[in-house]
């Protein structure tokens, strides 16, 4: 069984759309199990946190702009893609209930005349609800049976709105239980990357790399063979390719080398993507949706050795070099190193690597 995730590069034209519905196809007449997890539109995700916010200050413009963006982009996509009347027609019936649940919620942000994360999140998860419906009927249109599966059915998560932690064992539970019998009916469950819910049902988001992270979660459930994510790049390079011309990909690395690549700058991975399936071993492959031809690169346990030293340089911009001290060198303790990372996490700062220095009194941070 696989877990295929599809990112904003594969929905943003219809063309891109029947291309990724072939990739899954070919892989479904192999005979495997698939489940897809694909993310919302590219920018739709920002311009529906926007009219949240923009509701709350009574900004309507704003609000029935995107609005209408939401509907006209997809709708756009949809008579290209959908040749069956009927197919459309289901297909609109399930937008015009998801823009019900838009205007309720920035109807009620407009009245209280204050937004919270739960409020705005909740706007925010519509994006990838649109895109499930849509892929699911380009997978339909291939001959492909497909359902639309909401991950708020399966990831349970804190209360943390915007950047929420699942429940790997609770989750686990939920993902076998929904989507086992729809696998063994070698139907194609299409599920909403990025979002979840907590134990009372309340819609989260599961922030920066959250599309990625659910195919992981999903995948780890199930025991998968492999997870891919289907990108606009050939797997993960040597250096970046704009400083760095004959830049080459990878063809394997492992967790801990992937992970220190993502914590750097690798901006194709993000950390909290690989810790479900390190633990479990299940490869994680990178591939290129524009170039499938391509092999991509393979994140394993146990990566083929090389000759090289290093397997790849990463490069970072925009970061700021920051020295802590005591007043006078005087009164320097663990504790206060302590105080000051906190102080920094709690203000939502990225800290990249520090150093404590006994001697010298002093925390430098990146």
């Amino acid at each position: 069984m696989d877990v295929m995730k599809f990112g904003a590069v594969s929905m943003g034209e219809a063309a891109r759309l029947r291309e990724m519905a072939r990739i899954v196809k070919a892989a479904h007449e192999d005979g495997r199990a698939l489940v897809v997890v694909c993310t919302a539109l590219g920018g739709i995700t920002d311009k529906l946190i926007g009219a949240a916010r923009a509701a709350a200050s009574g900004h309507e413009a704003v609000v029935d702009d995107v609005r209408r963006e939401l509907w006209g982009r997809h709708r756009a996509l949809a008579e290209k893609l959908a040749a069956d009347e009927w197919e459309r027609e289901a297909l609109y019936r399930e937008w015009a209930d998801l823009l019900k649940i838009f205007d309720r919620f920035t109807r009620s942000i407009a009245t209280l005349g204050e937004q919270s994360p739960r409020s705005i999140y909740a706007v925010a998860a519509l994006g990838e609800r649109f895109a499930t419906h849509l892929v699911a009927t380009a997978l339909r249109q291939t001959g492909v049976s497909a359902r639309t599966v909401d991950a708020t059915d399966l990831i349970v998560t804190d209360n943390n709105y915007g950047s929420a932690w699942p429940f790997p064992k609770e989750s686990s539970e939920r993902i076998r239980t929904r989507l086992s019998p729809l696998l063994q009916s070698r139907i194609v469950p299409v599920i909403t990357g990025y979002i979840g819910a907590t134990r009372e049902g309340i819609v989260t988001t599961l922030g920066r790399g959250g599309g990625d992270y659910s195919a992981t979660l999903i995948g780890a459930a199930l025991g998968a063979e492999q997870v891919s994510i289907w990108t606009d790049v050939d797997g993960i390079l040597t250096a970046d390719p704009k400083i760095v011309a004959e830049a080459r990909t990878l063809a394997e690395l492992s967790y801990v080398e992937a992970a220190e690549i993502a914590t750097f700058g690798a901006e194709v991975l993000h950390p909290r993507t690989l810790a479900p399936v390190a633990e479990q071993g299940i490869p994680l492959l990178i591939r290129n949706v524009l170039r499938p031809e391509q092999p991509g690169t393979r994140v394993v346990s146990h990566p083929a050795p090389t000759d090289h030293a290093a397997r790849a340089i990463i490069s970072s911009r925009g970061l700021s070099l920051i020295g802590v001290a005591a007043a006078n060198g005087v009164g320097w303790t663990p504790d206060l190193a302590a105080r000051a990372l906190a102080r920094l996490a709690e203000a939502g700062v990225e800290i990249l690597t520090f150093a404590q220095s006994f001697s010298e009194r002093s925390l430098t941070l990146a």
